[in-house]
């Protein structure tokens, strides 16, 4: 049994950060039911690597945090779409949602309305800066949260400007301190009888994530400086060019770097390094980094990286992502998974699914990302309407099966 078999989630949420929060509940059993606008679905429908999937708003961007769910297509802003959502709200645990602040309450869809119709439901709020403080009402996205928090001020070369972290690590990021809220959550009803509204920020999840740099900040005033891919003061916490690519150093303790440099053929600089206090490290600094250049420039980056991991010296040639999943260390685990449909031309192989396994009743893919308005007629049926009231909201244009004409 997975841990959140019979759980429901109505996921009322689009691009990153939402998605993957409510995806890291189906994969642990949970059924979550994706809402999205007839002729408004989830954004990252059309985006992708592959054009005729985009088309067919079934992206691969869409397809990354979405993989068992189900999806109903409905208009929440009419009379008869929003009595459906009620309808769905009575028989649902919990809510997740990202509008723009204040606009599901506008609709009379906030925590209030909705905690009135089941009470123990649990309503979690997913926005760039949550529901209080003066940038409550602002839009975001993470690039946006990048740039306020601090974070990409951090990023970059010494001398270069600030740079944004490539990947949305504040949306994923994000998703998985929801997901965690979500579950506590769950957890705390179990205990309580009682619902539960979660204010999360994605500006909370990126300060968050900078946690021990946030702290070391709020005592002294001084943000970090960008400092690329070298630290401060050790200079086997860094990357070295080498023969024929880069190879990034984790010799952190003084210990790793005694090894290190032992490694390299230098014992009477292994034993400064032991000798030396961990704040006085920074002045041995650019010394030892020319030491590390020299050495490092004499052989490939793959033949250093078994030499020192055999050391126990931490060290991983620079990859590039197609690498990674190629390696046969991301094949022994779990965190990508085949799903139903996976054989077709065109579409993603696998997906990824979590960071973890379990011994039993562990994260996996329970079906396929769905299709816009998949399942609308399954889930109209489960609450009891008819095939005729089905047909006429869709003549109606309160639901959809179909997705939208391209625009």
């Amino acid at each position: 049994m997975q841990p959140f078999e019979g759980i429901r989630v109505i996921d009322m949420t689009h691009v990153f950060a939402g998605p993957f929060s409510t995806y890291q509940l189906a994969v642990l059993g949970a059924d979550v039911i994706k809402v999205e606008a007839p002729n408004n679905p989830d954004m990252t429908r059309q985006g992708g690597v592959n054009p005729a999937l985009n088309e067919a708003y079934y992206g691969t961007a869409f397809m990354a945090q979405n993989g068992g769910k189900r999806a109903i297509s409905l208009d929440i802003k009419t009379p008869r779409g929003k009595e459906i959502l009620l309808r769905l709200v009575e028989t649902a645990d919990v809510l997740v949602e990202n509008y723009q602040g204040g606009s599901l309450d506008r609709l009379g869809l906030g925590y209030d309305d909705l905690s009135s119709v089941n009470p123990q439901l649990i309503y979690c709020s997913i926005t760039g800066f949550g529901h209080t403080g003066p940038k409550r009402a602002d839009p975001a996205y993470d690039i946006i949260v990048q740039a306020f928090s601090g974070a990409m001020a951090m990023n970059g070369e010494t001398d270069s400007p600030p740079v944004r972290i490539g990947p949305p690590m504040v949306d994923y990021g994000t998703g998985s301190q929801a997901a965690l809220a979500i579950s506590s959550a769950l957890f705390q009803r179990e205990r309580t009888g009682k619902g539960q509204r979660i204010d999360v920020a994605m500006l909370d999840a990126a300060l968050m994530m900078m946690s021990a740099i946030v702290t070391g900040t709020a005592t002294n005033g001084k943000p970090q400086q960008s400092h690329g891919n070298a630290d401060l003061n050790f200079s086997g916490y860094a990357s070295y060019p080498t023969r024929d690519g880069m190879l990034m150093l984790g010799a952190f303790t003084k210990g790793q770097l005694g090894a290190l440099f032992r490694v390299l053929g230098d014992p009477a600089r292994a034993e400064a390094v032991e000798a030396t206090p961990r704040s006085g490290m920074g002045a041995r600094r650019e010394e030892d980094a020319a030491f590390l250049r020299a050495a490092f420039a004499k052989k490939p980056a793959d033949e250093w990286e078994a030499i020192l991991i055999s050391a126990d010296v931490p060290a991983a040639r620079v990859r590039t992502l197609d690498e990674t999943l190629a390696e046969a260390q991301t094949a022994s685990r779990a965190v990508l998974q085949e799903y139903p449909g996976a054989a077709q031309d065109g579409m993603p192989p696998a997906l990824p699914v979590a960071a973890y396994a379990y011994a039993h009743g562990g994260p996996k893919l329970n079906g396929p990302p769905p299709k816009v308005g998949e399942h609308t007629g399954e889930i109209l049926t489960e609450l009891g309407f008819t095939a005729h009231d089905i047909a006429e909201f869709e003549t109606q244009g309160i639901v959809t099966t179909k997705p939208p004409p391209q625009v």
